[in-house]
């Protein structure tokens, strides 16, 4: 949501400090200082974590990075704990025992001035009257039931403040309830984002989808007027489907299909070619599934193609190895990519869980390009 811009990807990943030069492939091609701006705070939250288990023992890198991350939201207690760590204290500064108090004070007068609304939206009698039309909802509510816009706005604020608490499930309640009565675009936008976020950190994957597809919708046709503005809604979004992309196997080829859609590549190409990397391993292990259809042969060959156009822009092991098998027919020089391909997937937090299927149906293709081109000559 619009506060929670995270600090930038210099100051979590440096700590401040000046890094050494990276030790292996993973490291060397690590996309974190590209994924971090494109990402909420929470969102970037799971990453760290993914970093901590790498290293074994937290360093002390990371938890810094992880106190950077989170000191500006409402998770005081854990804040307060990564401080304590950092400083090797079991003190707690005082400023931490007072934004506690605070944010259980607010908690509690924003419970308080809600109720209303709440209960009114949880009583199926009320809902049942509710119609698509937000004026006369608002209209029915207000005549009825005293609700105001003041309290509609309530539930967004309340919303966003359990957000920042690390309440998500409770935050997308709240933002959805709002969703439902309110006329202000912008705010209703700002909801559908924080209700995404809050829906990928329940791992409510199903949800998710569906909140996917509501904000693509609100970008194509709300933004329609703004390229600029469609275009950095597009690259966020683009990053946050990264998490359902790669652990919720029914998205899979939904999200796909989207990313090779003409408005999302040409977002990839020009904002984000870095995405190349998990679109070819969305492809590349796709393969059992559907290689012998019409579908996954356009993909293939739309992969290849803006691989080979991104290439001067972007590249990694795992786009070298498409551009080894498929552009250059270097069978030799796939296999080294491969290898190079396995490490860096294996150190993606994305990607760690797919890369044994991604190396095996890679080994798939290297030998039937292998079989395909000798076959011709011998012909």
């Amino acid at each position: 949501m619009t506060d929670n811009k995270p600090p930038t990807a210099e100051a979590l990943t440096n700590g401040g400090e000046t890094h050494a030069v990276p030790t292996s492939t993973a490291q060397q091609y690590d996309l974190l200082p590209k994924l971090i701006p494109n990402l909420d705070r929470h969102l970037i939250f799971p990453l760290l974590e993914f970093l901590s288990g790498l290293e074994g023992d937290e360093s002390a890198e990371v938890t810094k990075a992880k106190y950077e991350l989170l000191k500006q939201t409402n998770m005081t207690d854990y804040v307060a704990s990564l401080w304590q760590e950092i400083n090797d204290s079991d003190e707690m500064p005082e400023e931490f025992v007072k934004k506690r108090e605070e944010v259980l004070q607010r908690l509690s007068l924003f419970t308080e001035e809600t109720s209303q609304i709440d209960e009114l939206l949880n009583d199926e009698s009320v809902v049942s009257n509710l119609r698509s039309d937000k004026v006369a909802n608002l209209k029915f509510l207000e005549q009825q039931h005293g609700v105001t816009i003041q309290m509609v706005d309530m539930l967004y604020d309340y919303g966003r403040f359990q957000y920042s608490c690390g309440s998500y499930a409770n935050s997308a309640h709240l933002l959805d309830q709002f969703r439902i009565l309110s006329t202000d675009n912008d705010k209703a936008s700002s909801a559908s984002w924080g209700k995404l976020a809050a829906d990928i950190l329940t791992t409510n994957w199903e949800v998710v989808m569906e909140e996917v597809n509501k904000v693509k919708e609100s970008i194509d046709t709300k933004l329609f007027n703004n390229p600029l503005a469609q275009l950095d809604h597009r690259t966020w979004l683009i990053h946050w489907t990264l998490f359902p992309f790669f652990n919720y196997e029914p998205a899979r080829d939904t999200i796909t299909e989207m990313l090779f859609s003409p408005s999302f590549i040409n977002t990839i190409q020009t904002n984000c070619p870095w995405i190349l990397r998990y679109l070819a391993a969305a492809v590349i292990t796709s393969r059992s599934r559907t290689r012998n259809t019409g579908a996954y042969q356009k993909q293939l060959k739309d992969l290849v193609r803006v691989v080979r156009q991104e290439g001067y822009e972007y590249n990694d092991p795992v786009t070298e190895f498409v551009k080894a098998l498929y552009v250059d027919f270097d069978f030799e020089a796939a296999q080294k990519k491969l290898e190079e391909a396995e490490e860096v997937l294996k150190g993606d937090f994305f990607l760690s869980a797919s890369a044994d299927a991604f190396v095996e149906a890679a080994r798939h293709l290297i030998s039937e390009s292998y079989c395909k081109i000798h076959q011709r000559i011998d012909i």
